[in-house]
């Protein structure tokens, strides 16, 4: 935020009401305390329908006086309480952010709190909090109630299956839901202790049903496919669908915990050069990421319209995957999500969305997108494209080539970029529109040329090494790409003297390297294959004669 003194004004008028709380607070302040607070002004947020509290340090909270706070001076150890309290409370969540003022009377603190997601109230170390006017209480049950009714009739997931049963819940999708539990709970509950619990025990603790009685999210996750007859007419199904040159297709039922990762196992994730090879810098990386892949087909699950009866479907082309899902986007656009700082405050399946999150398949705090994007930037790759053109469905579009080697050349050689600038870049290369501001922020620092409308991103590295021939001529190969040539060579000619292997590699070396170092580089290089048993040398020491090992073996 940018006018924080005009925000602590706006507080202090206020003064100290269920969503905000004031505090002298010095270096030992109690991060329990803070827990319990983070909780009360959470839910008081959701009860008002307000989109943040505030917990304020550094002004007297009966003065109204600024008189500054010595809490945590140090920046990473400040940041660190985001991680403390998102570990104590339940559901996993934390700070918006943390803001510092350095006020003419001292350093003040405002902890930008979110409101409790709509039907999940926020705990803290398995207590839930609340505000009685300025005072810290215990979240009534008028009040927990008012919360978990939230999702009510409205949503789709949370609605009890009546006939449904232990028995048609999938014991493989049990067994891994226990696990992630386990997993994510770990600071919380010892594994051997989760898998210790009855079933009911763990399904409720899990977010996946309502007082023992099956939902329709404990189907989705966790039910048999058999079982999908429960939840006619909707269709639990996703769709993988491959377009090209070749055409397949094949549907995925329940159990999504686990089916999930079977359709993620359909698409053709091959290993892909993402520069020509004789280009700069030339890096193989896998053509998707599984954790991008997973992370967007896991959001389809947890937003998809189930009301409207689709499936979600993930169509693969040669150069891209899309996915798509029922329902408009649910909370604000895409790009509201893009620096990860803001925070959901309504799901449309609010049930399956907190179970989802206790089963550590997705957060509840609006990262994800975030998450996705920043992934996708350390590889190199085009960012997500999101398609919002059709009125009652999402379109999702991870790219899996280069759109513009030069925009990839960047990310390799300029790894202090921020993801705004990134991002940025990124719409220069797919010739989307740019503001003003940002043109003449991305020219200033030499990243793009040229004139609008035709935009381009500079060849920085190109520039920074001379010319890419030198740089292909001074870079040299990895020890295994010499190791294959001599391999290959005797398999083709049967033996080689060690004039033969000169002659083999000697222009293929580094030209930073010396005639001395080329001759070491050499020797070592057939040592090394000699030592691994790959050759032997059938000559003398002064006069080898180089063969494979292995053919001779024979």
């Amino acid at each position: 935020m940018e006018d924080l003194p005009g925000l602590l004004d706006a507080l202090i008028q206020s003064w100290e009401n269920e969503v905000l709380e004031f505090k002298r607070a010095g270096d030992g302040y109690s991060t329990n305390d803070i827990g319990k607070y983070f909780s009360a002004l959470a839910n008081e947020a959701n009860l008002r329908n307000r989109e943040r509290a505030w917990l304020v340090f550094g002004v007297d909270n009966r003065s109204r006086e600024v008189v500054g706070t010595d809490y945590r001076p140090e920046p990473e150890r400040l940041q660190g309480l985001k991680m403390q309290l998102s570990e104590g409370a339940d559901p996993s969540v934390t700070l918006r952010d943390i803001h510092e003022l350095r006020h003419e009377r001292g350093r003040v603190l405002l902890f930008e709190i979110p409101a409790a997601p709509l039907g999940m109230p926020i705990a803290w170390k398995g207590h839930y909090y609340a505000r009685s006017g300025e005072s810290l209480t215990h979240l009534g049950l008028d009040k927990l109630d008012e919360i978990r009714s939230q999702v009510g009739a409205g949503d789709w997931s949370a609605q009890l299956v009546a006939d449904a049963t232990a028995d048609h819940l999938d014991a493989s999708a049990l067994s891994r839901a226990r696990d992630s539990f386990a997993k994510k709970h770990a600071n919380r509950f010892d594994a051997d202790e989760v898998m210790r619990w009855p079933l009911e025990t763990f399904l409720d603790r899990a977010k996946l049903t309502r007082d023992g009685q099956i939902t329709r999210t404990t189907l989705l996750l966790l039910g048999k496919p058999e079982s999908a007859h429960l939840l006619s007419p909707h269709p639990a199904q996703m769709t993988w669908k491959l377009e090209g040159p070749e055409r397949a297709y094949e549907h995925f039922g329940l159990p999504f915990l686990l089916n999930s990762s079977a359709l993620y196992q359909k698409i053709r994730n091959i290993q892909i050069r993402i520069l020509p090879e004789n280009e700069l810098l030339a890096t193989e990386l896998a053509k998707y990421d599984q954790k991008i892949v997973l992370e967007a087909l896991h959001n389809c699950i947890a937003h998809q319209d189930y009301g409207r009866c689709g499936r979600i479907v993930v169509t693969e082309y040669p150069d891209r995957i899309v996915l798509e899902n029922e329902g408009s986007f649910f909370e604000g656009r895409p790009e509201d999500y893009l620096t990860g700082t803001k925070t959901p405050r309504r799901y449309r399946n609010p049930f399956l969305a907190q179970a989802m999150a206790e089963l550590n398949m997705i957060d509840t705090m609006g990262y994800g997108i975030y998450a996705m994007h920043l992934a996708q930037a350390r590889r190199y790759f085009p960012m997500p494209d999101y398609d919002l053109s059709e009125p009652q469905a999402v379109k999702m579009t991870i790219h899996g080539r280069i759109v513009d080697p030069a925009y990839s050349r960047l990310l390799l050689q300029k790894t202090d970029l921020s993801l705004v600038e990134i991002l940025a870049l990124d719409r220069v290369q797919k010739k989307l529109p740019l503001d003003d501001v940002m043109v003449k922020q991305l020219r200033r620092a030499g990243l793009i040329e040229g004139r609008r409308p035709n935009l381009h991103v500079s060849a920085f590295v190109a520039k920074a090494t001379a010319t890419q021939a030198d740089y292909i001529r001074t870079r040299g190969q990895d020890d295994d790409f010499y190791k294959k040539l001599i391999l290959d060579f005797l398999a083709k000619f049967g033996s080689a003297s060690r004039k033969d292997v000169d002659q083999l590699l000697w222009g293929k070396l580094s030209d930073a390297l010396d005639e001395d170092q080329k001759r070491n580089k050499i020797s070592n290089l057939l040592n090394n294959l000699s030592r691994g048993g790959e050759i032997w040398n059938a000559g003398s020491r002064k006069a080898p004669t180089w063969r494979i090992a292995e053919k001779d073996a024979e």
